[in-house]
This record gives structure tokens, C-alpha cells and sequence, in this order.
């Protein structure tokens, strides 16, 4: 058998489902039970009757899997897959700050740990994060963590002040202004969109802005244009060219030419064999304190509530 075939029997034994990212690499993107955003896999995590959860993607994502489904066993193909925002918000420092704002609601971005996910009064993803904060009483202070980007847009868009956690994601704040416009010179009918974790000046060029499902929607739905330039991670390009092959999509470089800087270096640790040795091993297996698990279940559910 080749390694999809191995996969492939290896999932109906275990009855397992395979959650995978945009960012992740085509073919695995393409072996999916469900691809799709932070929000989307989360909604397929708590939906699954799968006995067997494996989530290609980061830690975040898998311990989120985790907190929805306490029965199921939900694997990781490389437990090192991190993610730079997650670990720019180490637990005991979230902690401290929200207690330095006794009056303030910790909202936090899904890109975090569970520790902090404990810690927090609701998460919001890129998706639904606008929804999130508009149903914050407008008297009520806002502390936001981790993404210090997302953040600012959201303070743009809403009009609240927010006390801004100072993490970034190491992907989305490399890519180059520079490059951007002299992509724009050459191709002056294309439409910019990019994700909010980008850098404010990026985003000041952008035809739309949006979480990686509204880029991929707006990027194969529009008429106004047929060539775009991203400013996300290269991996969304794949489900682009599937779904508008006539269109031209061109991802956004970072600052260093010779590095595939914009590509997240933690998806792409994930790899089929990887795949493959967790389904047969059932490991790396992602395991969670129950008083830790619980504490971090309700301000995911006060999320999918909304």
C-alpha cells in the first residue's frame, strides 16, 4: 500500500477523523475528513462521533479538540507543532495582568493555551471575534490577548478601547510592505486581502479583511476581480486554486527573500508519515487535568453560544 492507502485503513480501524487547517500542506489538506478554520474545526471537533480525534494543525487546536470531547482520544501528528501567539502568553503572566484588571473581561484569541483559555471570560476567533466584542456591555473594560494585531483592527472596527496583550504571530508580521506594493504596481487589477493578525500597515492596503474562510469565500466569490494578493499563510492558496482554477492568487512574501517566510513553520511539521505512525501508535495523544479542562470549556461554550 502507498502511505494514503496505509492512512486511509488506518482511520477506518481506529474511527478516526482527520481535522486539518488551510495551513497545512496540500496533501493533507486534501486526506481530510474536514478542513477549515480555528472556528470551523472547532465546531467539527465538538460535532464528531468519531472515537478517535487527529487534528493536523498546532498544540492550541488539538487541546482545544480536547476540552470539547473529554471521552474521545484526540491526537497530534508532532506534539512540537506550536504556535508563536499561544507561546507569547505564557499562563502565570496572563494571570497577573488580568488581576492587575479587576474590572476588565479577558477576551482572548483562540491561538492560546488551555492555561489561558482558563483564565479568560470568552474566546473569539478571527471569525466571530467582531460578534465577541459587540456583545460586551460597552461600559465593561476589555482586556484582549494574545494577538496584539487582531486586536488593534478589532478596536478600529468596533470603536472600543481594549488593553492589548503585545503577542504577534511569527508569519503574519514578516510579510513586507515593500513587497506588497511593488506587487501591487505590476499587478494593478489585483484585489489585496489579508488576515487581521497582519501588521496595521499591511492591512491599510487591503480590499478585504477577513479570518481564512471569509479570505478563501471572498477570493473565489467575488466578481470584482480575478487576481488577488494574500496576505495569510501560502497554504490557503491550495484550497483557492481548487475551487477557482481561472483565478490567479498570489501569496505575499516576507521580507527575506530566501525563506518561505510565509509559510508557519509549526504546520509544516506535521507530514503524512507522521500521520500515518499516530493513527497506527495512537500517539502523540493529547492529555488535560479534568479542573483544567473544565475551567477552559466555558469560555469556549459562551463563544459557540454566540
Amino acid at each position: 500500500m502507498d502511505i494514503f492507502d496505509e492512512i486511509d485503513a488506518l482511520r477506518e480501524q481506529r474511527n478516526a477523523v482527520i481535522l486539518a487547517h488551510y495551513y497545512q500542506d496540500p496533501d493533507i489538506q486534501d486526506l481530510a475528513d474536514y478542513i477549515g478554520d480555528s472556528l470551523q474545526l472547532a465546531k467539527a471537533a465538538r460535532d464528531t462521533d468519531a472515537d478517535v480525534i487527529l487534528f493536523c494543525g498546532v498544540h492550541f487546536m488539538a487541546e482545544t479538540a480536547k476540552i470539547l470531547n473529554p471521552s474521545r482520544i484526540v491526537i497530534l501528528p508532532d506534539m512540537e507543532a506550536g504556535c508563536s501567539l499561544a507561546d507569547a502568553a505564557p499562563g502565570a503572566k496572563v494571570e497577573a495582568w488580568k488581576k492587575a484588571h479587576p474590572d476588565h473581561v479577558l477576551v482572548s484569541y483562540v491561538n492560546c493555551s488551555a492555561e489561558v483559555k482558563a483564565l479568560s471570560d470568552i474566546i473569539c476567533t478571527s471569525s466571530n471575534a467582531e460578534k465577541v466584542i459587540d456583545s460586551i456591555p460597552e461600559e465593561q473594560g476589555i482586556l484582549f490577548c494574545p494577538d496584539r494585531n487582531l486586536g488593534a483592527w478589532l478596536q478600529k472596527q468596533s470603536g472600543r478601547e481594549m488593553e492589548l496583550w503585545q503577542g504577534t504571530c511569527v508569519v503574519h508580521e514578516t510579510f513586507s510592505e515593500k513587497r506588497l506594493v511593488e506587487l501591487k504596481v505590476r499587478h494593478p487589477e489585483a484585489k489585496v486581502i489579508c488576515h487581521p493578525e497582519c501588521e496595521p500597515n499591511l492591512l491599510a492596503y487591503a480590499d478585504h479583511i477577513g479570518s481564512t474562510s471569509s479570505l478563501l469565500t471572498y477570493a473565489t466569490t467575488t466578481e470584482d476581480a480575478d487576481t488577488f494578493i494574500v496576505g495569510t499563510e501560502a497554504g490557503i492558496l491550495h484550497q483557492m486554486e481548487k475551487a477557482r482554477p481561472d483565478r490567479h492568487f498570489i501569496p505575499l512574501p516576507g521580507m527575506d527573500e530566501s525563506c518561505a517566510c510565509n509559510e508557519c513553520p509549526h504546520m509544516r511539521r506535521n507530514t503524512l508519515e507522521k500521520i500515518r505512525d499516530c493513527l497506527r501508535d495512537l500517539s502523540p495523544r493529547l492529555e488535560m487535568r479534568e479542573d483544567l479542562r473544565v475551567a477552559a470549556l466555558a469560555p469556549l461554550e459562551r463563544m459557540m453560544a454566540l
